[in-house]
């Protein structure tokens, strides 16, 4: 029987609907991974159910049944499909305080290291990950210094290595950048061309896109900083546990974990591996084991 997208499939309702709605979540998300092995099946469900239902508008299939068919058998409708579950939504030093934070109580202990890894998890379209790098640059550290940014979505990863973005974004990122404590201009960092910017060729060579998943790849490297924001939101326990385990193992003694406004360390398997730098930027450091 087929439904309308509406209220009565993801409108809340209670009983059969729901169980008939948490079955084909279930399916199409293990279709996903069988057929192109992007593994979403421990997202946060209501999220998921969320994106799934802008899916289904666009292809105009009354069930996730009909859209799980189309996604199986047109790689472009996955590739839709996939832009929809990978959230990539970020800016230039998003959270000002945050980078405000890495550069007063971070940085003056990354200056200890003769050489530095950073780890952006979840880099979206690369805007944090030159973030990091401008402000790696602006305190003299740049050029011992190696950034992995890493993202699922192939698509924003190229978009990220190809480092440009609409000039109309550039008052905002140039305003965060004033509140985050940056020296100089952020102009400094990137040519304008017609209605866009290219972020500048001395970042880029410090920074390496990468696909990598939280969900189930493993740690590639020991680093001093992993910035993971905004991600973990979208996660379900199990996953979160296992990400924040990852970033532990990643981490150096004494290295340090960024997370995003909403997220936070307190209830994860992994709490006691760290102390608190900055609880309200939401900086963490990693204690020595023990």
């Amino acid at each position: 029987m087929n439904k309308g997208v509406n209220h009565e499939v993801y409108g809340e309702a209670h009983g059969e609907v729901n169980a008939e709605l948490d079955i084909e979540v279930k399916l199409i998300l293990e279709a996903i991974y069988l057929r192109y092995h992007y593994d979403f099946r421990d997202y946060a469900p209501t999220s998921l159910r969320r994106r799934l239902k802008a899916s289904m508008q666009r292809f105009e299939c009354p069930t996730l049944s009909m859209l799980q068919g189309q996604l199986l058998r047109e790689p472009e409708v996955f590739r839709s499909v996939l832009r929809d579950l990978t959230v990539q939504v970020s800016e230039m030093f998003r959270d000002p305080e945050y980078f405000r934070a890495l550069r007063e109580q971070v940085v003056p202990v990354l200056r200890t290291y003769p050489s530095l890894k950073l780890w952006v998890a979840g880099c979206s379209s690369g805007e944090e990950a030159y973030s990091l790098a401008i402000l790696m640059k602006e305190e003299g550290l740049l050029e011992r210094t190696l950034i992995y940014a890493t993202d699922i979505s192939q698509e924003a990863l190229t978009q990220a290595q190809a480092g440009v973005y609409r000039t109309d974004l550039v008052p905002g990122f140039t305003e965060n950048h004033r509140l985050s404590g940056g020296k100089g201009s952020l102009s400094e960092h990137y040519t304008a061309a017609y209605d866009h910017i290219l972020m500048d060729k001395s970042l880029k060579e410090r920074i390496v896109f990468s696909d990598h998943s939280l969900s189930t790849d493993s740690v590639f490297a020991e680093v001093q900083l992993v910035s993971c924001r905004n991600v973990l939101i979208y996660f379900n326990r199990a996953l979160q546990d296992r990400s924040i385990g990852l970033f532990s193992e990643a981490l150096c003694r004494h290295g340090f974990l960024g997370l995003g406004a909403r997220e936070t360390i307190r209830f994860s398997a992994h709490a006691d591996d760290f102390s608190e730098v900055a609880p309200h930027e939401r900086i963490y450091q990693r204690r020595s084991p023990g």
